[in-house]
């Protein structure tokens, strides 16, 4: 029986933070009109507008959202692993059981969008037009934001022992790996250490995802009536302040960019890998969109609002994954009609944005109703944010053994996926190669590591699986 997002935003229980979900749809929203914003096509290639216009870069400050979607990560994956333990009564199996559940709707529609990019890409290749200015640029743009997907599972992979650390030092976890960023940099600006920096990926992106731990606990927001709401606010405007504070003294006195958005042709990038000035701008995200939580929550006390996060959430992964493929298809469409694509950033090229971005969100639309199913878990309607908690208890003996086999496949699906985002889908035939750290990887080899891995993973649960929350 098919539940409409009416239904679904009906039976929601009065205890769900519905300010989480829309800050998820939200931030995924934001990074899809910015990647539309920042392509500057020509019959020559394909830009990129920060980089054309310097002065734009600064919008990145507020633009670029990627760390509210790790830390409202860690809030959900923080209750999801809670939930799970108590209903499991203890934790065999509960790993297992917990990534199957939560990468299923992350994995199945990302490995359907590499199969149907790699298809084509075979097609565009074997008919000799794999090269071109615009089909190459395409073929290596439109796996690059995968790298997103990529840690976003490490994050899920890691919850259970950061948790664990979470309960024991509270704060000091956080601090623990925000150390570890700030002397990661130290090693790799101060005494040029190679490599180090890679760790960053994991340091940086895991410190904002142990803020949602925080927020979970209450321990970023203390709970309290109205005569209290100053010192509600107390701790997330003075995350806001030292994160901006932060970021701009090391901007200005430090090695790092303005942007905080990679640019290409430079030698230092905010993001790829992560930096402490990117740690910055993630806490001073977090400290502001907590200070908008009571505001947003008046406003999703509405039922047309909360009906329409609700139904976003049950597509914003599809939706995030082919947005490119939308915006690719506008400009070639421009192309195959003949029409003529204005200097990026000129007087004409900004009269066309408009047009531009309603054909995107038209065709992102009509991908998203042809794929959406993918996203919907097994036994939940496309339409559902999450698939609705049973309780049911994990069998040790059906649990034996699934835990490092679900490990095993959610790091192949990681490295697999990290790798695409590196290679894109040009030079299948050639073997073209990328630097994954320090280990070469091509395209056919990480698409085999991604479905690999997801074989493990749908193989580790046990049969009685226990469903999540959130």
């Amino acid at each position: 029986m098919d539940i409409s997002a009416r239904d679904l935003a009906e039976a929601t229980p009065a205890t769900r933070d519905r300010y989480v979900d829309l800050l998820r749809v939200a931030s995924l929203a934001t990074v899809v009109l910015g990647h539309w914003l920042m392509a500057a096509v020509t019959g020559d290639g394909i830009g990129n507008l920060l980089a054309l216009v310097s002065g734009l870069q600064a919008l990145t400050w507020v633009l670029q959202v990627m760390p509210v979607f790790f830390f409202v990560g860690g809030f959900s994956h923080a209750l999801s692993y809670r939930s799970l333990e108590r209903k499991a009564g203890g934790r065999d199996g509960v790993y297992a059981v917990f990534l199957q559940a939560r990468l299923r709707r992350l994995l199945r529609p990302t490995l359907v969008f590499v199969l149907v990019w790699t298809a084509a890409a075979l097609a565009v290749q074997a008919a000799g037009r794999g090269d071109g200015r615009l089909s190459g640029a395409a073929l290596r743009m439109v796996t690059q934001p995968l790298w997103f997907i990529g840690v976003y599972l490490a994050m899920v992979a890691l919850t259970p022992p950061l948790l664990r650390l979470h309960r024991r030092w509270g704060w000091g976890a956080f601090t623990a790996l925000a150390g570890a960023a700030a002397a990661v940099d130290l090693l790799r600006f101060g005494a040029g250490v190679p490599y180090v920096e890679f760790l960053n990926f994991a340091f940086v992106w895991l410190a904002v995802h142990q803020l949602g731990f925080l927020r979970a606990d209450g321990r970023l927001t203390p709970a309290g009536r109205a005569p209290h709401r100053r010192s509600r606010l107390l701790r997330p405007a003075a995350l806001a302040a030292a994160g901006l504070c932060g970021a701009a003294l090391l901007v200005a006195y430090g090695p790092y960019p303005l942007s905080m958005v990679g640019m290409p042709g430079e030698k230092l990038s905010n993001m790829a890998p992560p930096t402490l000035a990117l740690l910055c701008h993630g806490l001073w995200l977090v400290g502001a969109v907590e200070l908008l939580g009571a505001p947003a929550a008046r406003l999703l006390a509405r039922p047309r609002v909360w009906r329409g996060v609700v139904a976003a959430n049950g597509i914003a992964m599809t939706a995030f994954l082919w947005h490119l493929t939308a915006m690719l298809a506008v400009y070639a469409a421009q192309l195959a009609l003949g029409l003529r694509l204005p200097e990026p950033a000129s007087a004409d090229w900004w009269a066309q944005v408009p047009a531009r971005l309603l054909l995107a969100a038209a065709l992102t639309g009509l991908l998203v109703a042809a794929f959406r199913r993918f996203e919907a878990p097994a036994s939940a309607p496309a339409s559902a944010p999450a698939p609705a908690p049973a309780p049911v208890p994990v069998s040790a003996p059906a649990a034996a053994g699934s835990s490092p086999r679900a490990a095993a496949g959610t790091t192949l699906c990681l490295l697999g996926i990290l790798g695409l985002s590196m290679t894109g889908l040009g030079g299948l035939f050639e073997g073209r190669t990328a630097t994954l750290v320090a280990l070469p990887v091509t395209a056919p080899a990480a698409i085999a590591m991604a479905l690999g891995g997801w074989y493990l993973v749908e193989r580790s649960a046990p049969s009685r699986s226990v469903r999540l929350r959130g």
